[in-house]
Protein backbone atom coordinates (compact mmCIF):
# COMPACT_ATOMS: atom_id res chain seq x y z
CA UNK A 1 0.00 0.00 0.00
CA UNK A 2 0.95 3.61 -1.06
CA UNK A 3 1.88 5.90 2.14
CA UNK A 4 1.72 9.74 1.90
CA UNK A 5 2.42 12.31 4.79
CA UNK A 6 1.05 14.98 2.30
CA UNK A 7 -0.95 17.97 3.64
CA UNK A 8 -1.48 21.65 3.20
CA UNK A 9 -1.80 23.13 6.49
CA UNK A 10 -1.66 26.59 4.88
CA UNK A 11 -5.03 25.80 2.77
CA UNK A 12 -7.06 22.85 4.31
CA UNK A 13 -9.56 23.30 1.10
CA UNK A 14 -6.76 22.37 -0.78
CA UNK A 15 -6.21 19.18 2.04
CA UNK A 16 -9.48 18.26 1.07
CA UNK A 17 -9.58 18.01 -2.71
CA UNK A 18 -6.62 16.13 -2.16
CA UNK A 19 -8.17 13.56 -0.56
CA UNK A 20 -11.16 13.81 -3.31
CA UNK A 21 -8.38 13.68 -5.94
CA UNK A 22 -7.39 10.43 -4.62
CA UNK A 23 -10.02 8.92 -4.32
CA UNK A 24 -11.07 9.62 -7.85
CA UNK A 25 -7.74 8.41 -9.10
CA UNK A 26 -8.13 4.95 -7.04
CA UNK A 27 -11.22 4.93 -9.15
CA UNK A 28 -10.25 5.33 -12.36
CA UNK A 29 -7.09 2.49 -11.23
CA UNK A 30 -4.74 5.53 -12.18
CA UNK A 31 -3.83 4.17 -7.99
CA UNK A 32 -3.72 1.21 -5.94
CA UNK A 33 -4.76 1.25 -2.17
CA UNK A 34 -3.20 4.49 -0.42
CA UNK A 35 -3.20 5.52 3.20
CA UNK A 36 -2.32 9.37 3.91
CA UNK A 37 -1.25 9.84 7.72
CA UNK A 38 -0.15 13.48 8.36
CA UNK A 39 -0.59 16.60 10.47
CA UNK A 40 -3.22 19.05 9.34
CA UNK A 41 -4.12 22.81 9.99
CA UNK A 42 -7.06 24.03 11.62
CA UNK A 43 -9.79 22.89 9.88
CA UNK A 44 -13.51 22.61 10.86
CA UNK A 45 -15.23 20.22 8.45
CA UNK A 46 -18.65 20.85 7.92
CA UNK A 47 -21.00 18.04 6.44
CA UNK A 48 -23.69 18.60 3.44
CA UNK A 49 -26.43 18.57 5.70
CA UNK A 50 -24.88 21.64 7.84
CA UNK A 51 -24.58 23.58 4.60
CA UNK A 52 -28.72 23.52 4.22
CA UNK A 53 -28.88 25.23 7.64
CA UNK A 54 -29.78 28.98 7.90
CA UNK A 55 -27.32 29.26 10.32
CA UNK A 56 -24.40 28.18 7.89
CA UNK A 57 -22.85 30.55 6.92
CA UNK A 58 -22.93 32.18 11.06
CA UNK A 59 -21.11 28.53 11.84
CA UNK A 60 -18.62 29.20 9.18
CA UNK A 61 -17.79 32.78 10.76
CA UNK A 62 -17.48 31.43 14.17
CA UNK A 63 -15.01 28.58 13.10
CA UNK A 64 -13.00 31.10 11.12
CA UNK A 65 -13.15 33.83 14.19
CA UNK A 66 -11.65 30.78 16.54
CA UNK A 67 -8.81 30.25 13.76
CA UNK A 68 -10.03 27.44 11.91
CA UNK A 69 -10.73 27.26 8.16
CA UNK A 70 -14.46 26.03 7.18
CA UNK A 71 -14.29 23.68 4.33
CA UNK A 72 -16.52 20.98 3.21
CA UNK A 73 -15.81 17.73 3.42
CA UNK A 74 -16.95 14.35 1.08
CA UNK A 75 -17.90 12.35 4.00
CA UNK A 76 -21.47 12.61 5.43
CA UNK A 77 -21.90 13.84 9.18
CA UNK A 78 -22.05 17.03 11.44
CA UNK A 79 -19.26 19.39 11.81
CA UNK A 80 -16.08 18.15 13.17
CA UNK A 81 -12.72 20.14 13.60
CA UNK A 82 -8.92 19.62 13.71
CA UNK A 83 -5.36 21.07 13.83
CA UNK A 84 -1.68 20.25 13.76
CA UNK A 85 -2.45 18.82 17.04
CA UNK A 86 -4.71 16.21 15.26
CA UNK A 87 -3.40 13.37 13.46
CA UNK A 88 -5.67 12.56 9.90
CA UNK A 89 -5.70 9.13 9.21
CA UNK A 90 -6.88 8.24 5.18
CA UNK A 91 -7.54 5.07 3.67
CA UNK A 92 -8.46 4.52 0.00
CA UNK A 93 -9.21 1.32 -1.17
CA UNK A 94 -10.24 0.12 -4.96
CA UNK A 95 -13.62 -1.36 -4.68
CA UNK A 96 -16.40 -3.76 -7.18
CA UNK A 97 -19.51 -2.19 -6.02
CA UNK A 98 -20.17 1.32 -4.13
CA UNK A 99 -22.97 -0.36 -1.36
CA UNK A 100 -20.84 -3.51 -0.33
CA UNK A 101 -18.36 -3.78 2.26
CA UNK A 102 -19.57 -0.31 3.96
CA UNK A 103 -19.52 -2.10 7.51
CA UNK A 104 -16.68 -4.00 7.09
CA UNK A 105 -14.74 -0.45 5.86
CA UNK A 106 -15.66 1.30 8.90
CA UNK A 107 -14.95 -1.73 11.21
CA UNK A 108 -11.37 -2.51 9.75
CA UNK A 109 -10.57 1.30 10.09
CA UNK A 110 -11.56 1.53 13.88
CA UNK A 111 -10.04 -1.50 14.46
CA UNK A 112 -7.00 0.48 13.31
CA UNK A 113 -7.73 3.26 15.44
CA UNK A 114 -8.10 1.53 18.51
CA UNK A 115 -4.94 -0.37 18.19
CA UNK A 116 -3.52 3.00 17.70
CA UNK A 117 -4.63 4.50 20.70
CA UNK A 118 -4.29 1.70 22.92
CA UNK A 119 -0.47 2.24 21.98
CA UNK A 120 -0.51 5.36 23.83
CA UNK A 121 -2.20 4.54 27.07
CA UNK A 122 -5.81 6.17 25.90
CA UNK A 123 -8.42 3.75 26.68
CA UNK A 124 -10.19 3.93 23.78
CA UNK A 125 -13.44 2.07 22.91
CA UNK A 126 -15.71 2.52 19.77
CA UNK A 127 -19.66 3.88 20.14
CA UNK A 128 -21.65 7.27 20.04
CA UNK A 129 -20.75 9.32 23.66
CA UNK A 130 -24.76 10.71 24.30
CA UNK A 131 -24.93 14.67 23.55
CA UNK A 132 -21.63 13.79 21.24
CA UNK A 133 -20.36 16.30 18.69
CA UNK A 134 -20.70 14.80 14.92
CA UNK A 135 -22.58 11.70 16.20
CA UNK A 136 -21.43 7.96 14.98
CA UNK A 137 -21.23 4.83 16.01
CA UNK A 138 -18.01 4.31 14.65
CA UNK A 139 -16.89 7.31 16.83
CA UNK A 140 -13.50 6.51 18.94
CA UNK A 141 -14.14 7.73 22.58
CA UNK A 142 -11.31 7.82 25.54
CA UNK A 143 -11.39 7.16 28.99
CA UNK A 144 -15.24 6.82 28.54
CA UNK A 145 -16.25 10.32 28.64
CA UNK A 146 -14.24 12.05 25.81
CA UNK A 147 -14.67 11.83 21.93
CA UNK A 148 -11.40 11.90 20.09
CA UNK A 149 -11.67 10.28 16.67
CA UNK A 150 -14.68 10.19 14.26
CA UNK A 151 -14.85 8.24 11.12
CA UNK A 152 -15.99 9.06 7.67
CA UNK A 153 -17.00 7.29 4.48
CA UNK A 154 -17.34 8.26 1.10
CA UNK A 155 -17.36 5.74 -2.08
CA UNK A 156 -17.77 6.33 -5.55
CA UNK A 157 -17.08 4.06 -8.86
CA UNK A 158 -14.53 2.11 -8.22
CA UNK A 159 -13.23 3.27 -4.99
CA UNK A 160 -14.31 3.81 -1.33
CA UNK A 161 -12.53 6.60 1.05
CA UNK A 162 -12.40 5.88 4.76
CA UNK A 163 -11.41 9.32 7.19
CA UNK A 164 -10.56 9.92 10.41
CA UNK A 165 -9.51 12.64 12.67
CA UNK A 166 -7.68 12.17 15.89
CA UNK A 167 -7.62 14.79 18.37
CA UNK A 168 -4.47 14.51 19.86
CA UNK A 169 -3.61 18.26 21.61
CA UNK A 170 -5.68 21.33 21.97
CA UNK A 171 -8.93 20.22 23.14
CA UNK A 172 -9.84 23.05 25.03
CA UNK A 173 -9.61 25.07 21.73
CA UNK A 174 -11.38 22.62 19.91
CA UNK A 175 -14.32 22.68 22.37
CA UNK A 176 -14.50 26.78 22.13
CA UNK A 177 -14.58 26.56 18.89
CA UNK A 178 -17.26 24.04 18.44
CA UNK A 179 -19.56 25.82 20.63
CA UNK A 180 -20.25 28.64 18.86
CA UNK A 181 -20.23 26.53 15.79
CA UNK A 182 -22.96 24.52 16.44
CA UNK A 183 -24.97 27.05 18.36
CA UNK A 184 -25.16 28.96 15.27
CA UNK A 185 -26.17 25.48 13.37
CA UNK A 186 -29.18 25.48 15.84
CA UNK A 187 -27.55 22.19 16.88
CA UNK A 188 -27.50 21.15 21.12
CA UNK A 189 -24.73 18.66 22.07
CA UNK A 190 -22.97 18.22 25.10
CA UNK A 191 -19.68 20.36 25.00
CA UNK A 192 -18.53 17.78 27.73
CA UNK A 193 -17.43 15.02 25.04
CA UNK A 194 -15.06 17.38 23.36
CA UNK A 195 -11.41 17.14 24.12
CA UNK A 196 -8.16 15.24 22.97
CA UNK A 197 -5.99 12.21 23.34
CA UNK A 198 -3.25 13.98 25.95
CA UNK A 199 -7.00 15.12 28.29
CA UNK A 200 -6.59 11.06 29.58
CA UNK A 201 -2.94 10.27 28.13
CA UNK A 202 -0.40 12.89 30.23
CA UNK A 203 2.22 13.45 28.17
CA UNK A 204 1.38 11.93 24.32
CA UNK A 205 2.03 14.53 21.73
CA UNK A 206 0.53 14.34 18.12
CA UNK A 207 4.10 13.05 17.16
CA UNK A 208 3.71 10.12 19.36
CA UNK A 209 -0.01 9.20 18.02
CA UNK A 210 1.36 9.57 14.48
CA UNK A 211 4.08 6.66 14.79
CA UNK A 212 1.52 4.91 16.70
CA UNK A 213 -0.61 4.64 13.85
CA UNK A 214 2.50 4.04 11.48
CA UNK A 215 3.61 1.27 13.74
CA UNK A 216 0.03 -0.70 13.59
CA UNK A 217 -0.08 0.11 9.41
CA UNK A 218 3.23 -1.76 9.40
CA UNK A 219 2.11 -4.58 11.31
CA UNK A 220 -0.79 -5.17 8.76
CA UNK A 221 1.55 -5.45 6.02
CA UNK A 222 4.40 -3.40 4.31
CA UNK A 223 3.98 0.49 3.58
CA UNK A 224 5.20 2.10 0.42
CA UNK A 225 6.12 5.51 1.35
CA UNK A 226 5.52 7.65 -1.82
CA UNK A 227 5.24 11.59 -2.89
CA UNK A 228 1.88 12.76 -4.53
CA UNK A 229 2.05 12.50 -7.74
CA UNK A 230 1.56 15.54 -10.66
CA UNK A 231 -1.61 14.37 -12.00
CA UNK A 232 -3.29 13.88 -8.56
CA UNK A 233 -2.42 16.90 -7.48
CA UNK A 234 -3.40 19.17 -10.52
CA UNK A 235 -6.55 17.25 -10.08
CA UNK A 236 -6.80 18.27 -6.54
CA UNK A 237 -6.22 21.68 -7.50
CA UNK A 238 -9.30 21.65 -9.90
CA UNK A 239 -11.40 20.05 -6.97
CA UNK A 240 -10.53 22.97 -4.36
CA UNK A 241 -13.59 24.96 -5.17
CA UNK A 242 -16.27 22.64 -4.42
CA UNK A 243 -14.42 22.17 -0.37
CA UNK A 244 -13.93 25.94 -0.34
CA UNK A 245 -16.54 27.74 2.04
CA UNK A 246 -16.55 31.44 1.67
CA UNK A 247 -17.12 33.14 4.97
CA UNK A 248 -19.49 35.82 5.05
Amino acid sequence: MLLLDVAHPEDPALDLAVSHALLRRVGAGALGPVVRVCRPGPTMAFGRLDALRPGYGQAAAAAAAHGFTPVLRLGGGRAAGYDHGSVLVEITTPTERIASGIEERFEDATALLVATLEAVGADPAVGELPGEYCPGRFSIHAGGRIKVAGTAQRSIRGASLVAAAIVVEGGDRLRAALVDVYAALGLSWDPATAGAVEDVAAGVGAGDVQEAVLDALRRRGPLEPAALDDATLELARGLRAAHAVDVP
